[in-house]
């Protein structure tokens, strides 16, 4: 029972991640028609910060220290940091359904990323499942309004790209870190690294904030990015220490699920009946990969009988464990 309850903790986290980036993605359309993207990001991950600094430091005790903190800043700096700052730029240039689109790719790249790089067994159902998602996903979205601008298409892989390796990355590295401690130290890092690049296009450009930003979008960014970045990735890295990353990747499809479902709330979008069958698809894909999510002994056993994995079990609490 424990074991079973312990399979499906790690299913509900990384959905409330995936529901978490869909909804904030929905409010942060309305900062954006006020705020640029290199103003909204630092505006949101300052809010993001001062969600989850109080939480730990109320925690601290509660928290381990973080043993490896050149990789945590370095993961930091590259998802939220980089990739974000890639994909807000590449918003202006293609349609919201091309961006989807394109992110849409980040769960395969994650498990040919997991497969040569952590070398996970990647399961033919996997590969089925993941494929069902993306036909699932391309039901949902509108068909893209023009032709797309070949940098934005650019810009918005790239920063697919990296949130892929950070995944596989913060599995292979971060399996034993607190995930507040984490999620806290990496915004941080990456709210410095926004900072940095404001300032470097105020300084070229001459450009200055809005003066005139009305307090919805103020508080459009603010909700966005505590969910976005704050809540978001808490849930996601504490899905991903209990499972593979080829797995818990297949969850970031649901994200278009939740923001099509958000949209309908908020601002009144309509479902036709091809993105129903798109839903009911999605859902179906990661009810599979709910399925293939491996126990912890199964987890650690995978990884003992792997050559050239890092991954160790600690017999006294049965988790797996990493060591450089």
């Amino acid at each position: 029972m424990l074991t079973d309850l312990r399979r499906h903790r790690s299913a509900y986290v990384l959905t409330g991640a995936a529901a978490s980036w869909g909804l904030a993605t929905v409010i942060a359309k309305s900062a954006l028609t006020e705020i640029p993207p290199v103003a909204l990001l630092p505006i949101q991950l300052a809010a993001s910060v001062l969600l989850i600094t109080p939480v730990l430091l109320a925690r601290q005790r509660q928290e381990p220290r973080t043993r490896r903190l050149g990789r945590v800043i370095g993961l930091g700096i590259l998802n939220p940091g980089i990739s974000y700052a890639l994909g807000l730029v590449g918003l202006v240039y293609i349609t919201a359904s091309e961006a989807v689109l394109l992110w849409a790719s980040e769960p395969i790249m994650i498990m040919v990323l997991a497969a040569v790089t952590l070398r996970e067994h990647v399961s033919k159902t996997q590969v089925v499942a993941a494929g069902t998602a993306i036909i699932g996903v391309g039901l949902i979205v509108s068909a893209p309004d023009g032709m797309s601008h070949l940098i934005g298409i650019g810009l918005t892989l790239t920063a697919v790209l990296a949130c892929a390796v950070y995944t596989v990355l913060s599995r292979k590295w971060l399996v034993e870190e607190s995930s507040l401690r984490v999620v806290a130290i990496q915004q941080i890092a990456a709210l410095g690294f926004a900072i940095t690049i404001l300032g470097a296009v105020i300084v070229s450009t001459g450009t200055m904030m809005p003066a005139n930003i009305s307090t919805r979008s103020w508080g459009s960014a603010v909700i966005s990015g505590c969910l976005y970045y704050g809540i978001a990735f808490w849930l996601y890295l504490t899905g991903l220490k209990e499972t593979k990353a080829s797995i818990a990747g297949q969850f970031l499809n649901l994200i278009p699920l939740f923001g099509i479902a958000a949209g309908s709330v908020l601002l009144g979008d309509e479902l036709g009946a091809r993105q129903w069958v798109g839903a009911l698809v999605l859902v179906l894909a990661v009810s599979v990969a709910v399925r293939s999510i491996p126990t912890p002994k199964e987890l650690a056993n995978s990884a003992a009988t792997t050559p050239g994995s890092s991954s160790q079990i600690n017999p006294v609490t049965d988790e797996p464990s990493l060591q450089d």
